[in-house]
């Protein structure tokens, strides 16, 4: 699994610009107003020796009874809990603040390591003052400026040092990875239940009851399998402060090691924006996927209900267009014994090699279909392709003007090799590259 750096600290104090710093992009929002960071924003970060997933916090504000800056202290905790190393922020321009030595008194208590590190200290004058930080009961710590990048390397290199081993495990004794991923409530443990033919997991009506993944190994036509049952990812905003214990990290990282992703959603409450949200993660992955659509047995049907809803389904999930579609009811076990099947079919697709001759032919025979376009007045040639990778299946064209292949020539590409080679239900990465002149 990789391991997970987590931001901490007071609102405004300068994570969201570390945070961009660190992954050299600008994605958290930064504005100088405390609490803009409001839930945890993820990130992989790959361009240092070690891989690792970078969350930023919103702030923690422990004396605070606002419902927002409530929610912000809670989601902290959240991502200190699951961290593998915490990284502390605070602001030299203030000083010690109240908030620091709760935080401080907090992350004395966490058996994983700590880094204190004290931001905005970019002149000789305000690293001087920064002195006072060892009041906290601290031994060490940084003076960085995440804005203009001071000390910001060496805060890194030292993090890595202490970082678990890990990344995106590999497959042991060819173990196939299942990750149960959906909004609170869609029935996700009755599933897999259902699943295991056993009560395996704990069932209750009460949305958040799944605190924690869990793992249950399993075998299933004579191959291996681990069920990763993920905490629900739940729209904050609408949530009981009590009731938000569970981690939208959680999910990431059960797709981050599953190799099929199951993705469920509720028939009765219809399709929600979070659910878009939720497949978002599984399809940025690449990960092979498989829609189920729980408590079919709910809905009132007539002849055009099955069809209708289907069309909205595939409406809405457009971008994952290649994903199976089944509709089941884990409270009556109808249809849920073709998920297993369809399981296997998908991860067979999603791990299969295929022979350069055969790729060269379906390349030849859908050129001669249809040509490549102009570009500049003069066509395309695709020299051939080669498969390059697996989890998902990854083909590599040759060709003399890889910007000249607009979008719709890529994607009648893509729909011609997935109806040869039968890979209707993963994703299939295309890369395009010049093939260089000789001499």
């Amino acid at each position: 699994m990789m391991p997970t750096i987590a931001i901490v600290g007071r609102p405004n104090v300068g994570k969201s610009t570390l945070f961009n710093r660190i992954v050299r992009q600008r994605k958290a929002i930064v504005e100088d107003m405390p609490g803009v960071t409001r839930d945890r924003i993820y990130a992989e970060v790959r361009h240092y020796d070690r891989p690792f997933l970078l969350v930023d916090t919103g702030g923690y504000e422990p004396a605070s009874d606002h419902v927002i800056l409530s929610r912000m202290r809670l989601q902290t905790e959240v991502a200190i809990r699951e961290a593998d190393v915490i990284l502390f922020l605070m602001d030299a321009t203030c000083g010690v603040h109240g908030a620091d030595m709760e935080m401080a008194a907090l992350l004395r208590r966490q058996e994983k390591p700590v880094f204190y590190v004290v931001n905005k200290a970019d002149s000789a004058a305000r690293e001087a003052q920064t002195t006072e930080f060892y009041s906290l009961g601290i031994d060490r710590f940084y003076a960085i400026s995440a804005e203009h990048g001071l000390g910001v390397t060496e805060l890194i290199e030292d993090m890595l040092g202490v970082l678990p081993s890990g990344g995106e495990s590999e497959d042991e004794d060819g173990e196939v990875r299942i990750a149960i991923i959906g909004r609170p409530n869609v029935g996700k443990s009755s599933l897999v239940n259902r699943l295991l033919g056993a009560e395996r997991v704990l069932v209750s009506p009460i949305p958040g009851t799944t605190r924690d993944s869990i793992d249950t190994a399993f075998t299933y036509n004579g191959r291996r399998y681990l069920l990763i049952d993920t905490a629900g990812i739940r729209r904050k905003a609408k949530v009981d402060e009590k009731l938000e214990k569970v981690s939208v990290l959680q999910a990431i990282k059960a797709i981050s090691r599953a190799h099929v992703v199951v993705m469920v959603v509720d028939a009765e409450s219809g399709i929600a924006e979070q659910d878009l949200t939720v497949a978002g993660y599984a399809f940025e992955k690449d990960r092979a996927l498989i829609l189920v659509i729980n408590k079919w047995d709910l809905i009132d049907k007539d002849n055009s209900t099955f069809r209708s809803f289907s069309e909205e389904v595939r409406a809405t999930f457009k971008f994952m267009s290649f994903a199976p579609l089944l509709f089941v009811s884990a409270l009556t076990g109808q249809r849920v014994s073709k998920i297993l099947p369809e399981v296997e079919k998908v991860y067979e697709q999603f791990d299969r090699n295929l022979a350069t001759p055969a790729l060269n032919k379906a390349l030849q025979q859908a050129v001669e279909r249809r040509p490549p376009p102009l570009f500049h007045g003069k066509r395309v040639k695709l020299f051939y392709v080669t498969q390059t990778a697996v989890r998902p299946p990854t083909l590599t064209f040759f060709v003399t003007r890889a910007e000249g292949l607009n979008i719709y020539y890529r994607r009648y590409l893509a729909n011609q090799m997935r109806a040869t080679f039968g890979l209707e239900g993963v994703p299939l990465r295309m890369i395009f590259r010049d093939r260089e002149k000789k001499g």
